[in-house]
């Protein structure tokens, strides 16, 4: 006979598909988030872009540091979105919540984001190089052909081999500091959930590159913004693709 009460079933780690306009509903809940408290956020923001930006200028192991804390960064804000979504008062501090009780797992979930992008650089890097070593051999049109043909090659495949790393990270942080997930779970159960909604997230990959390209306009400013937004809206697609209401 069961005793009260009864324990919550264990996460499977399965997603439910979710119409595309989903995604509308996605980005205006970030958006809402965001306007309920601005310039905490804007601050929080900024904070992300100049500690990212300090580690780009530390010789060798400066992005490799960025690539392992990303994803614990990523949780901070993710951990703030639960807090604004469930009214309760934000706080800077709130943005290092991700060090505080999953931290060996999301920095984990770095080392995976780590070696995947530095996998996809080296096939890319040998593609171009191969490129130009080839380029350089022959004379004329056909060695500057070779050179170019090489180098769009290079960056269309490592742009390929980028969508499905991130189709894996999109959920994977909410995943393991909200779930209680493994990183390496957390991936797989990310990558099949966006491969259960690929229009959604085409239509958000669209949607998110057109705001990125106006983000950029007022010399970047507008990330203060857009960061918090595409927070609020990692938040809310894992609530409608995960969390059963």
């Amino acid at each position: 006979m069961n005793s009260f009460p009864i324990p919550a079933p264990a996460f499977d780690g399965r997603g439910r598909a979710v119409a595309a306009g989903a995604v509308f509903a996605w980005l205006r809940f970030g958006w809402n988030v965001f306007m309920a408290s601005p310039g905490l956020w804007a601050a929080s923001a900024a904070i992300l872009i100049a500690g990212f930006l300090a580690l780009m200028f530390v010789w060798l192991i400066g992005p490799l540091l960025a690539g392992l804390l990303a994803p614990v960064l990523a949780a901070g804000l993710l951990g703030m979105c639960r807090k604004a979504a469930d009214e309760k008062r934000l706080a800077l501090s709130d943005l290092m919540e991700g060090f505080t009780g999953r931290a060996a797992p999301l920095m984990l979930l770095g080392v995976i984001f780590m070696l995947a992008s530095l996998a996809i650089e080296l096939v890319a890097v040998a593609l171009f190089g191969g490129s130009v070593a080839g380029g350089l051999m022959l004379s004329g049109a056909a060695g500057l052909g070779l050179m170019l043909g090489g180098s769009i090659l290079a960056l269309l495949l490592s742009s390929l081999l980028a969508i499905p790393l991130w189709m894996a990270m999109w959920f994977a942080p909410a995943l393991v500091l909200f779930s209680g997930v493994s990183p390496v779970e957390a991936c797989k159960a990310s990558f099949a959930a966006c491969l259960k909604n690929v229009l959604p997230f085409v239509i958000l990959g669209l949607v998110v590159f057109v705001l990125c390209f106006f983000a950029m306009l007022p010399a970047g400013l507008g990330f203060l913004v857009l960061i918090p937004v595409l927070a609020g809206t990692a938040y809310a697609s894992w609530q409608d693709v995960f969390v059963v209401h």
